[in-house]
Formats: C-alpha cells, sequence, structure tokens
C-alpha cells in the first residue's frame, strides 16, 4: 500500500486556495519532503489550530480526504499566501470534506498514533508542510474521518475564503 500523508495547512487564504484550486503548493525550504510524495498516494488536509487566526478557539483538525494526481513539481508561477511563496506543488482529487471548521480532531488520536512517539510533544511534529504517515495510523484517520465526510461538490464552497479589501 503506497503511503499517505498529512498536508499541514495554517492559513485560511491557503486552504481556501487548496481546495477550491485542488492543488498543494510547498515552500522552497520543504521540497525534501514534497518531493517525496507521489502521484497516487492519499493525503488528509489537516487545519492547524492557527489556520483561521483564533487558536484559542479553534483545533487542529483533519477536514478532508484527497489523493496526488500530478509529480510535484516547480510551479510556473510560485503562489505566495501571507507573504510566504510556495514555489513547488502538485494537483490534487478531493474526494470528500467535512463541513466547514469540522472534522476530525488530531489531537484526540495522537496516543493512538505511532507517528507521534511522545504524546506530550506531538504538535513539534506538525511545523511542517507533510508528515507522511504509517500505514496503521493512516488506516485509524481514515477510519475515523470517514463519517465526518460529505462530498466535495457538497462542501467545498463552505471553504471559500474572500480576503478582507484592502
Amino acid at each position: 500500500m503506497p503511503p499517505a500523508h498529512l498536508l499541514i495547512i495554517g492559513d485560511r487564504a491557503a486552504l481556501s486556495w487548496v481546495i477550491t484550486e485542488q492543488r498543494m503548493a510547498f515552500p522552497a525550504g520543504r521540497l525534501k519532503a514534497a518531493r517525496a510524495m507521489a502521484e497516487g498516494e492519499e493525503v488528509f488536509l489537516y487545519t492547524t489550530r492557527g489556520c483561521f487566526r483564533n487558536p484559542t478557539r479553534d483545533l487542529g483538525r483533519v477536514v478532508g480526504r484527497a489523493a496526488i494526481t500530478s509529480p510535484v513539481r516547480v510551479l510556473d508561477e510560485p503562489v505566495v499566501f501571507n507573504r510566504r511563496s510556495f514555489t513547488e506543488g502538485c494537483r490534487l482529487k478531493v474526494s470528500g470534506l467535512a463541513p466547514f471548521r469540522e472534522g476530525l480532531v488530531l489531537r484526540d488520536l495522537v496516543p493512538r498514533l505511532s507517528v507521534f512517539p511522545d504524546p506530550t510533544t506531538w504538535s513539534v511534529r506538525m511545523r511542517r508542510a507533510s508528515l507522511t504517515l504509517p500505514p496503521a495510523d493512516a488506516e485509524l484517520v481514515r477510519t475515523e474521518l470517514e463519517p465526518l465526510l460529505r462530498p466535495y461538490g457538497e462542501a467545498r464552497e463552505g471553504y471559500r475564503w474572500e480576503p478582507a479589501a484592502a
């Protein structure tokens, strides 16, 4: 079975772009991890506590499931979110989304996920663009997430984020 990955998204405009464009972009400093992902592999979309700029209210959640549909490659034009440039990317096929601001609270699963050997410091491993999941961890996330998902076409509009006018 091919590996599965968490795609870690920490900005609401970036999340909107990922979901509506069905693409993922990676910053230059994360290219090794990005290039370890391959076409056909499964990804879970994870939003950080700070994604919506209110970490005291929001929780880190797995909000969607997708497959990588193209190789990770240099983008013709970098994508910029919050003054940060993303130079490589790939296409995704989103197969399901949780309703906006809902989804699987990852911290509740941390004690059962082997990718986090020390549950007290698990969030340190989330400070990256992606995290490869061992097969048993991917199966647990998949099983817990599946009942929360809606069809892409039904849920995607809830994730459309229009930036405030300057």
